[in-house]
C-alpha cells in the first residue's frame, strides 16, 4: 500500500493552525456592532451580521434619484500607520477618500462598506481601524451597513493590513454637478485641507527616509506631536459644508476633490472644453508640512503641485454674484475659505498659475 500524507483523527489540521482564526473574526464583529449602530440614518436601520446591507432610499426622502457610487483606498498611508502603531484615524482617510468623491458631483452620501483585509486578524487593531471608519461615516452622514474582514496568512505579513472603501450616495436628478454653465469669469474657491490627506505617501515615506526622523519624533513642522502622529492627521471630510452650501444657494457649478494628481490633474475632470482654471498660487496658505517636505525632499513647486493637495482639499466653482454668499456659507459651517482665482479662456493647459506657493 502507498502511505498518504492526509491527516486523520486527532491528528488532522484545523484552519486555526492554518493561519485563520475563526473566533478572533466573530469577536471583532460582536466588537465592533455599536460602533456600526452609531452611523444609522433614516434609510438604513439594520445590523451587521447578515449577508447584505439594506438601504430604503424612500425613506431618505429622495423623489428624482441618481445613485453615485465610489470606491478608494488609503495608499502607502497605511504603511505610516502600521510603523507607528497608531490606527484610529486611518478609517476616516478611508471613508473621506470616498465620500469627497460622492459630493463633488452633488450627491449626499447614503452607505458605506469596508473591506480589511490582514495576515492576522488582531481584534482590538480591527475595532480601532472600524472606530475609525465610524467616526467618518458620523461626519459624512453615511450609515455604515457592512463590510468584509478577511484574514489571509501567507498573503501579508503578521501586523500588515490593506483597506478599501464604497460608498453610495444619491442627488436628485435635476441638482447633479458640475452644471452646464460654467464660464468664462465664474470664481474658484478653494477649501483648506487638514494636511497631506490620502495622496503622495510613497513619497512622503522616502522624505522621511532621506530626513533620519522615525515615527516616535517630534514633528517638525507641527510642535507637541509626533512625526507619525502629524503625518496620520486625516483627510477632512467636506461632505456636510459643502452640501448645505448647494442647498443654501444656487450659486455652486462645480466641485473638484483635490486628491492625486493635484491642482492640474483634478480640476480639469470638472470643466467643459475651451475653459481653464486660472489660480493664484499666492492667495494659497500653505501649511508647513508642505514646506517642510519640499525643503527635504528637494521638490520644486510644480511637482509638489501634481503631487500634493499644497493646503487645498477641495475646488469650488461659483457665479461671481454668488461668491461672497456661497464664501459666508462655508465658513458658518467651519471650513476656511480661499479666494484662488477664476474661470478663463483656455489656451493649453487647463489649470494656469499666477505666483508661486510659499513654500
Amino acid at each position: 500500500m502507498t502511505a498518504t500524507n492526509k491527516p486523520t483523527g486527532q491528528n488532522g489540521l484545523t484552519y486555526a493552525q492554518a493561519g485563520v482564526d475563526i473566533d478572533a473574526g466573530n469577536l471583532m464583529v460582536e466588537k465592533i456592532k455599536p460602533l456600526v449602530r452609531s452611523t444609522r440614518r433614516p434609510g438604513a436601520d439594520g445590523e451587521i451580521g447578515g449577508f447584505g446591507g439594506l438601504f430604503d432610499l424612500k425613506a431618505a426622502g429622495f423623489k428624482d434619484p441618481v445613485l453615485i457610487a465610489a470606491n478608494d483606498g488609503v495608499g502607502t498611508k497605511l504603511k505610516i500607520a502600521i510603523d507607528a502603531d497608531q490606527h484610529d484615524t486611518v478609517g476616516i482617510d478611508l471613508v473621506a477618500m470616498c465620500v469627497n468623491d460622492l459630493v463633488v458631483q452633488g450627491g449626499e452620501p447614503l452607505f458605506f462598506l469596508d473591506y480589511f483585509a490582514t495576515g492576522k486578524l488582531e481584534p482590538e487593531q480591527g475595532v480601532a481601524i472600524v472606530a475609525g471608519i465610524a467616526e467618518g461615516c458620523r461626519q459624512a452622514g453615511a450609515a455604515l451597513i457592512g463590510g468584509e474582514t478577511a484574514e489571509m496568512p501567507g498573503m501579508y505579513k503578521d501586523g500588515d493590513y490593506d483597506l478599501a472603501g464604497f460608498a453610495v450616495g444619491a442627488a436628485e436628478r435635476d441638482n447633479l454637478l458640475p452644471r452646464g454653465d460654467i464660464a468664462e469669469g465664474d470664481v474658484i474657491l478653494g477649501l483648506a485641507s487638514s494636511g497631506v490627506h490620502s495622496n503622495g505617501f510613497s513619497l512622503v515615506r522616502r522624505i522621511v527616509e532621506l530626513s533620519g526622523l522615525g515615527w516616535k519624533d517630534e514633528a517638525p513642522f507641527k510642535a507637541g506631536e509626533t512625526l507619525g502622529q502629524a503625518l496620520l492627521t486625516p483627510t477632512r471630510i467636506y461632505v456636510k459644508s459643502l452640501l448645505e452650501a448647494i442647498r443654501s444657494s444656487d450659486g455652486i457649478k462645480a466641485l473638484a476633490h483635490i486628491t492625486g494628481g493635484g491642482f492640474p490633474d483634478n480640476i480639469p475632470r470638472v470643466l467643459p472644453e475651451g475653459l481653464a482654471a486660472e489660480v493664484d498660487l499666492t492667495s494659497i496658505d500653505v501649511p508647513a508640512v508642505f514646506s517642510w517636505l519640499a525643503k527635504v525632499g528637494g521638490v520644486e513647486m510644480h511637482e509638489m503641485l501634481r503631487t500634493f493637495n499644497c493646503g487645498i482639499g477641495m475646488i469650488v466653482v461659483v457665479t461671481p454674484e454668488k461668491a461672497d454668499e456661497v464664501t459666508k456659507i462655508l465658513e458658518q459651517q467651519g471650513e476656511k475659505v480661499a479666494k484662488l482665482g477664476r474661470m478663463v479662456k483656455r489656451e493649453a493647459e487647463g489649470v494656469v498659475y499666477q505666483g508661486k506657493l510659499a513654500l
